[in-house]
């Protein structure tokens, strides 16, 4: 029999999505405040995978993704969604030209998170490959870590295929795998005999 146990802490991811500069920005900023420090970014790069949120937000979309530094449970991801979720109303509402009762989302923001062998993203849709968490919120493994490369599933979205996606989640991984022989290192010191 299995002894249950608290899971090892895990990165922080957010994938951003927006018709501009500003928009994404002002989301770093509001994210930052609400998580902690980024710890690394991508590059601003163009999206055009769907055009499923150009009525919302116009045309010529970007995506950045965002990693941050403090390490979380993975168990908070319920959580961070509902905070990216007010974060992305927060951000219409200062919207300039909104009209009142006419709120237009500026940015879409997906919260997830890395550990070692997957990255995980939340949803606020039920599916098929996606386990129910908490608050109406969802979660499904997006990519699996094997053989030194994250490897897409039936259902990964097409953004999260691209090697400048990939290339920055393997430096988000570096960087999380270190944090955490940091923090072995400091748990084993202190349980050490003196």
């Amino acid at each position: 029999m299995g002894t249950p146990k608290s899971p090892d802490p895990v990165k922080l991811i957010v994938a951003a999505l927006s018709a501009g500069r500003e928009a994404l920005a002002a989301a770093k900023t509001a994210l930052a405040a609400s998580f902690g420090d980024v710890d690394c970014e991508s590059d601003i790069l163009p999206w055009n995978e769907t055009a499923y949120y150009r009525t919302e937000m116009g045309e010529a979309l970007l995506r950045q993704l965002l990693a941050f530094k403090t390490l979380v449970s993975p168990e908070s991801l319920a959580a961070a969604k509902l905070e990216t979720n007010a974060i992305e109303m927060r951000l219409a509402a200062t919207a300039k030209g909104n009209d009142e009762g006419a709120l237009r989302r500026r940015v879409n923001l997906d919260p997830g998170y890395l550990d070692r062998g997957k990255l995980v993203l939340a949803s606020t849709k039920a599916g098929p490959h996606r386990l129910y968490l908490s608050q109406g919120i969802y979660a499904e493994i997006t990519l699996l870590y094997h053989h030194e490369a994250f490897r897409p599933l039936e259902y990964t979205y097409p953004d999260y295929r691209w090697a400048a996606t990939t290339a920055f989640l393997l430096e988000a991984r570096r960087r999380y795998l270190a944090q955490s022989r940091r923090k072995a290192d400091r748990a084993q010191a202190r349980s050490a005999p003196r």
